[in-house]
């Protein structure tokens, strides 16, 4: 199915754009095991839909941790820093997909919920940080995914109508957010988000299983 009128994409970074996921549900246990607390089966269910400073005032409250929310955020951030600057690789087809927008001339950039130093460490890295018309977080706008801020946010910076683009997400929050607030929705497939799919399939405007599929939409 083609929609001729999208010349834009805000592409989720985690999940999305980047082989990332399994370090969050990773750290998330790691944190509480550093402080020697039981892990709940469902941290990751639980923390995924928070803001940093919201997952980082939820941890400390709920388990009772010695320490500030801005110490656990600030002591996450470092857990998972060289997966971000060393390792993390882009989800498979990501790059030829980035190609085939330049090549049509269809704009793009992230919207990520992740700590904004370390997602451009990764992208910087991986060498396409400069082909983003924009990178924004949540921590910018001051609100998670669950409100439609850093969507409208990140459509002012490609000068687009809402209508006029594509946001991309793994997270079935983020999709039921951007689709509310107008948006052509493209549900992607990521194995941390899998329970998650069907619904995500009859939620989402399209879903693909491959960032390749995405170039039938346009």
């Amino acid at each position: 199915m083609e929609h001729h009128t999208l010349q834009g994409v805000i592409f989720d970074l985690d999940g999305t754009l980047l082989d990332s996921t399994s370090v969050w549900s990773q750290v998330d246990r790691d944190i509480l095991l550093y402080y020697q607390r039981e892990v709940p089966d469902d941290i990751s269910e639980i923390v995924k839909k928070m803001s940093i400073e919201e997952s980082s005032r939820y941890f400390v409250e709920q388990f009772d941790l010695p320490c500030t929310p801005e110490q656990i955020a600030r002591q996450v951030s470092d857990m998972v820093a060289e997966a971000y600057h060393m390792h993390l690789p882009l989800k498979p087809h990501a790059e030829q997909l980035l190609d085939w927008l330049d090549e049509k001339g269809i704009v793009y950039g992230v919207a990520t919920a992740t700590y904004g130093e370390l997602a451009k460490a990764a992208l910087e890295r991986l060498k396409i940080r400069d082909r983003m018309a924009f990178f924004l977080t949540e921590q910018e706008v001051g609100a998670p995914k669950t409100q439609p801020q850093i969507f409208r946010t990140a459509a002012s910076r490609l000068h687009l109508g809402k209508r006029q683009i594509a946001v991309a997400e793994d997270s079935l929050h983020a999709v039921e957010t951007a689709k509310a607030a107008g948006f052509f929705t493209v549900g992607v497939y990521d194995m941390a988000s899998d329970k998650d799919w069907e619904k995500m399939q009859t939620t989402a405007t399209v879903h693909v299983t491959d960032l390749l599929e995405m170039q039938e939409i346009f």
